[in-house]
């Protein structure tokens, strides 16, 4: 099954979205005008721009490498300062959650008893939350962040998490947040971790390499909706080194684990209504197999579209905010928008992170 299922939602977009009761159809739009044409002449320091050199022969092997789909963003510094420009406060405000192709989607029901950015302090983290705020702390605040991009000519939000890698700047995502399935690659990059209501307290990271699976870039398959993001410095400064990374794993979901459930933390940043997009939201619960087609696993989940990338963990100590990242965000059936789904970690998935943390 693949994301053009006519009754999926939260899946990636062919085309951008236009905003309807809550949630969002899908329309035809010219072709972008990326950012990182504009002549903008600003140079990395030299060490970032031997880094960037010696990393070409590798790009070129990845283009013939099976098993990874790879496309290079904002390689050199012109093109990362011309990503940073594009993403003005106003283009930043104006960015929609991405959100699904699928057409005939209802709105989304006005009287669902989901939270809103009111809130000053939740109790403790509960395991079994279907969206509230995050107020704990921890290392997941640092860890987690917004991620502005541009497809297909529209701008667009998504979430993702850092993850311990050797390159310290490699971080994971929804595969349809970095590529349009079997269409478009994602422009204008950029992560914002720790984002908070309209706040950059850890800096901006622009993409500088995009991983995805080729099933997911050949058939959009939802089994495989992850990707992997290298990014560059900002000021000199690897995003792992400023605000820390999580575990990852590639072997959590074994035969018993999916049958019998496993305890779950899920984390992003839902912009659709009735959420804003401001704050950092978790649920968490047991999963269920998908019965609807996919290799995914599911968990109790209200938050909606712009939480697509963020970090599901496994083994989560809700008073440190560390855990290992097992899945990410990826979809949800327009017949059950309270269970959100998450692909599985696998051999793909290593694939992926393995070839990005070489970058």
């Amino acid at each position: 099954m693949t994301s053009s299922t006519a009754h999926k939602i939260l899946a990636p977009l062919t085309a951008a979205a236009v905003a309807l009761g809550g949630l969002a159809l899908a329309e035809k739009l010219p072709a972008p005008a990326s950012a990182v044409t504009q002549a903008i002449h600003t140079a990395y320091s030299p060490e970032e721009s031997a880094a960037a050199g010696s990393a070409a022969p590798l790009r070129e092997a990845l283009s013939r490498m099976e098993g990874v789909s790879h496309q290079a963003a904002a390689v050199t510094g012109t093109e990362h300062q011309a990503v940073l420009d594009y993403w003005t406060e106003e283009r930043m405000a104006a960015a929609k959650p991405i959100t699904s192709t699928v057409e005939g989607v209802l709105p989304l029901p006005q009287d669902l008893p989901l939270p809103g950015d009111d809130v000053e302090r939740q109790a403790a983290p509960r395991p079994d939350s279907s969206g509230e705020r995050w107020t704990a702390g921890g290392l997941v605040t640092r860890t987690t962040g917004k991620v502005y991009l541009t497809m297909d000519g529209r701008d667009f939000t998504c979430s993702a998490s850092v993850v311990d890698a050797a390159n310290r700047s490699t971080l994971v995502t929804a595969g349809h947040c970095a590529k349009d399935g079997r269409g478009s690659w994602a422009r204008n990059w950029t992560f914002v971790p720790g984002h908070a209501d309209g706040k950059s307290p850890y800096g901006r990271y622009t993409a500088r390499d995009l991983l995805v699976a080729p099933q997911w870039s050949g058939r959009a398959d939802d089994s495989y909706d992850f990707a992997m993001v290298v990014v560059n410095t900002d000021g000199g400064k690897a995003v792992q080194d400023r605000v820390g990374s999580q575990r990852i794993a590639f072997d959590t979901w074994t035969e018993e684990r999916v049958r019998q459930g496993t305890q779950v933390y899920t984390f992003g940043y839902p912009a659709a209504s009735p959420y804003n997009g401001k704050h950092l939201y978790y649920c968490s619960g047991r999963t269920k197999a998908d019965a609807g087609g996919t290799s995914a696993n599911g968990v109790r989940c209200s938050m909606t579209q712009g939480s697509s990338g963020g970090p599901w963990f496994t083994g989560f100590d809700t008073a440190t905010g560390r855990g290992t990242i097992s899945s990410v965000v990826s979809f949800k059936y327009a017949n059950d928008r309270r269970t959100q789904y998450g692909p599985r970690f696998g051999q793909e998935a290593r694939d992926l992170y393995q070839n990005a943390a070489r970058l």
